[in-house]
């Protein structure tokens, strides 16, 4: 809630207000100000992952139950799950830069290579990772406009990638320089780790590939465990499919591959690159950030008995003493996509990367822009009645609804009424069901995990 100055103020119920944002809902008080409310405050808890993040707003009060001595009771607010889209910046960086190698191989004129005299600034990084620290510090400044924030608490937890390669708990000091390639090289490796047969179809003495069990088109990695070693014939007919479609009609060969199969240390790496940038933006904001491990979240989970999912982890990020009790959490998240704004790029390439067709120069038409959040209200005919949802633009000026009933086509867009322009993110909600355990520390209610 704000005040008739656009001032953060606690949230309360709408009374005297005009809507200023639709999704989070925020309204604003046309005849308060802020110096004649009491404001207390509130925290911000960021819980960051690899594909998504979740961020709850707190406050800590105290409370008086019937029969128990006084607590200090930790109440969610609001509870948000960004959902984000490095996985898609990342295929789309690969495919850029096959559409750049395709042109450079044909036998057209000679384009000298660039990539080796662009200097890289201090600290940079990779656009899909930059994106999780964007999505996540925008996403907790539109927060900052929005409530009273006076602390912030973030998650900052480091995995040990060695001792995850290697399967082990805890790693000697001389065994991080010993990885499984030591005194090896990669073919030799794979030739004795597969006893110099085809993975596959089990045929020695011809000669053999090396493949990957997980293709470069699904997202697989040229990681040592990923790696196989196959005949011509079943490389070529196993092409980019699924190693669990390609064997699904030999189950004892699919189980042995897949027993070699490690899982992948991109999610690790992503978030070893992106923790301390994600501290370093937030000090930005000019409020008090406070730092926490992972084992400490998990600690204060389990002591308060809720199920694993981004934001429970939220809200049990920070110190959680033994007078602190997370006595409620909103049952409805708020679950926040990230979908980009657009692209620069004007044509439509086709499979080879040469243009197909032109885009128009502008994105509104009769002044909307795809992804805005618009009412549809039709007086008569197959779709009559209201509708809510994102808006697919055209130049014909009859759009497309996508509502939570379907998608609702050639809607005139003098039907049409803007509720919020696009942000670069699609909002659903989602109700959040865990296992909490009461004030008193007796029985738990279990319900399904989120995560």
């Amino acid at each position: 809630m704000l005040d008739r100055r656009g001032v953060p103020l606690m949230p309360c119920h709408p009374a005297r207000a005009v809507v200023a944002r639709h999704t989070p809902f925020v309204i604003r008080l046309k005849d308060r100000e802020a110096q004649n409310s009491a404001v207390p405050g509130v925290a911000v808890r960021i819980d960051p992952g690899s594909k998504g993040t979740g961020i709850a707003v707190t406050v800590d009060a105290e409370a008086v139950r019937k029969g128990d001595p006084a607590f200090t009771a930790r109440r969610g607010l609001v509870t948000i799950e960004v959902q984000h889209r490095g996985a898609q910046i990342h295929k789309a960086m690969l495919q850029r830069a096959g559409y750049r190698r395709a042109r450079r191989s044909r036998n057209l004129r000679y384009r000298a290579p660039r990539f080796d005299n662009r200097a890289r600034p201090a600290g940079w990084l990779a656009p899909s990772l930059q994106h999780r620290v964007d999505t996540t510090c925008s996403t907790v400044g539109r927060l900052i406009r929005y409530f009273p924030v006076l602390e912030l608490h973030v998650e900052r937890v480091s995995f040990d990638t060695q001792a995850l390669s290697e399967g082990k708990d805890r790693l000697e000091a001389g065994e991080y320089q010993q990885g499984t390639l030591t005194g090896y090289e990669v073919r030799q490796y794979l030739l004795e780790k597969w006893g110099r047969v085809c993975a596959y179809c089990g045929t020695g003495n011809v000669p053999l590939q090396v493949e990957h069990i997980q293709s470069r088109a699904q997202g697989g990695s040229d990681r040592i465990s990923n790696l196989t070693l196959a005949c011509a014939p079943c490389n070529k007919r196993k092409g980019a499919q699924p190693v669990v479609e390609f064997l699904r009609s030999r189950p004892g060969v699919l189980k042995r591959i897949l027993a070699q199969v490690k899982i992948p240390l991109r999610d690790a790496a992503a978030m070893n690159a992106t923790r301390w940038r994600i501290t370093d933006q937030l000090r930005a904001t000019q409020i008090p950030v406070s730092t926490w491990s992972g084992g400490r979240t998990q600690y204060n989970r389990l002591s308060q008995g809720l199920a694993k999912s981004h934001t429970l982890d939220a809200l049990a990020v920070g110190e959680v003493t033994g007078d602190i009790r997370i006595v409620r959490f909103p049952k409805e998240v708020l679950v926040a996509t990230a979908t980009g704004r657009g692209t620069y790029a004007r044509t439509r390439p086709d499979r080879h990367g040469f243009p197909r067709l032109n885009l128009p120069r502008t994105k509104q038409c009769f002044g909307y822009a795809t992804g805005d959040f618009v009412r549809a209200v039709i007086p008569t005919g197959k779709y009559a009645g209201t509708w809510m949802g994102r808006v697919a633009v055209r130049a014909t000026g009859r759009f497309n609804v996508r509502a939570s009933q379907g998608i609702i086509q050639g809607i005139h867009h003098r039907y049409i009424h803007m509720l919020q322009r696009a942000d670069g993110y699609g909002y659903i909600t989602r109700e959040e069901e865990g296992v909490h355990r009461s004030a008193k520390g007796g029985t738990m209610r279990a319900d399904r995990s989120d995560d």
